[in-house]
Parts: C-alpha cells; sequence; structure tokens
C-alpha cells in the first residue's frame, strides 16, 4: 500500500506551528517571574491563580536531579576543598569566586554562541560558502560546527565549574531555577549534535528544519540560563 504524500509546505508549517508552541511555552513559564527568582523567595504565578494546585518548584526541582544529585555531589566534594583553600589562602578574590562562572559563561554565549547561531542561519540562507573575517579562513558552513562545538564544550566544562564554586561558597548545587535551565540547555544542544547525522537521509530536509528553528530555541534557553544564572548570584 503507497504511503500518503505530505507535502513540504505541510510539513513545514506543522514544525513552524510546534517551534512557536515551544517558544510560546517557554516564555510564559519564565514570565511568571518563578524562573527568575532564588528558590528562597520564589512565588508561583500558577499558584496566585489556581491556589496551590501544582507543588511547589523548589520540589520540582529537587525531584528532577534525586537520582544524580547524591553522586554529582561526591564529584563536587572532590574539588570543593582546594577552592576553599585557596580562598582563605586570599588567592582568589570573593568576586572572583563568585561572579568568575558567570563572567566566563557569558562570555562563551554572547561571543561563540551568538556568532555560531548566525553563521547556523546564514547556511540556510544559501551563504554557507562565503569566507567572512569571523571563519577565520574557513567556509560558514565549516566554521559553524566548530565554534558551537567548542561553545558546547566550554559550557560542559564551564557547568562543572559552578557547580563546584556555588558548593565552595556553601549554597546547595541543582536546586535553582539555573540548574533547570542547565539541564534544559545541555539537552537541547546534545539534540542539536545529533540532528546534522540524519541530513544526508531521506529525513534531511525535515532534519534541517528542526536543526535551525531549535536551534533558536536553544538560544532562547541559553539566554534564559544567562538571566536565572545573574538572578542566583544576586540571591547571596
Amino acid at each position: 500500500k503507497p504511503k500518503p504524500n505530505i507535502s513540504h509546505t505541510h510539513l513545514q508549517t506543522t514544525i513552524n506551528m510546534r517551534v512557536a508552541t515551544f517558544l510560546t511555552t517557554l516564555f510564559a513559564a519564565f514570565a511568571c517571574g518563578e524562573a527568575f527568582v532564588a528558590p528562597s523567595r520564589s512565588t508561583s504565578c500558577v499558584g496566585r491563580s489556581v491556589a496551590g494546585a501544582l507543588p511547589k518548584s523548589s520540589s520540582l526541582q529537587m525531584s528532577a536531579f534525586d537520582g544524580i544529585k547524591e553522586p554529582v555531589q561526591s564529584y563536587v566534594d572532590i574539588w570543593t576543598p582546594m577552592f576553599k583553600q585557596a580562598s582563605e589562602a586570599g588567592l582568589v578574590p570573593d568576586f572572583l569566586l563568585h561572579w568568575g562562572h558567570g563572567a566566563a559563561m557569558a562570555s562563551v554565549l554572547l561571543s561563540m554562541g551568538v556568532i555560531g547561531a548566525y553563521m547556523g542561519w546564514q547556511i540556510r540562507l544559501g551563504n554557507g560558502e562565503e569566507v567572512t573575517p569571523l571563519t577565520l579562513g574557513d567556509t560558514i558552513r565549516e566554521a559553524h560546527p566548530k565554534i558551537i562545538g567548542g561553545a558546547f564544550f566550554f559550557f560542559l566544562l564551564g557547568g562543572q565549574g559552578g557547580l563546584v564554586l556555588l558548593d565552595t561558597q556553601g549554597q546547595s548545587i541543582l536546586e535553582s531555577p539555573h540548574a533547570m535551565t542547565a539541564a534544559l540547555s545541555v539537552a537541547l544542544l546534545a539534540t542539536q549534535a545529533v540532528l546534522p547525522k540524519l541530513f544526508a537521509t531521506e529525513n534531511g530536509k525535515l532534519a534541517r528544519d528542526v536543526h535551525a528553528y531549535l536551534g533558536t530555541a536553544t538560544m532562547t534557553v541559553l539566554f534564559a540560563h544567562l538571566v536565572t544564572g545573574l538572578n542566583l548570584g544576586l540571591s547571596f
């Protein structure tokens, strides 16, 4: 029996609708204010209208990381003593201990992240074979995965540092909106890394569409992660 013929226009419309729904839901969740306040002071906007029908975000955050918190804490405990000793010896200024992680990760996002996302859309618009000062001799198509891959590496490495520095300052790890947006960001970036493997398949066009729009959603989540991190830093 022949398979039904689904037009490209129908597929494109479906993708656009799903991405729009995802972004709208994400924006609504952060617009509540819950995602941008420290756990100790958070108030759910949903709870204000539904009179506590949903569990508090702190409970959701704790349950989301229940399975990995103990091993992650054990890993963090390996490095925390060294940072505490350096801090007590005056080798690391308090300001650097508190804001160093945020400054480093923000610089990666605002440079490699933004440039990589821009290049991705340039490829989609048909400019992938161009060479620009930002590509350092490569074409845009060649530079895009290198820059985004490098950003992903620094995010993974910096995330570990963020956990250690948070623990060094006596704060609980994996119990904040910042941890939630971090997990979501990593999951989206990992998905983005896999999608290009499908470009050469029979579903390549669909994979390219998903990669482009999901990439934009990933950048939205990363900027939300930046905001939750700033709020976490200001909370103690």
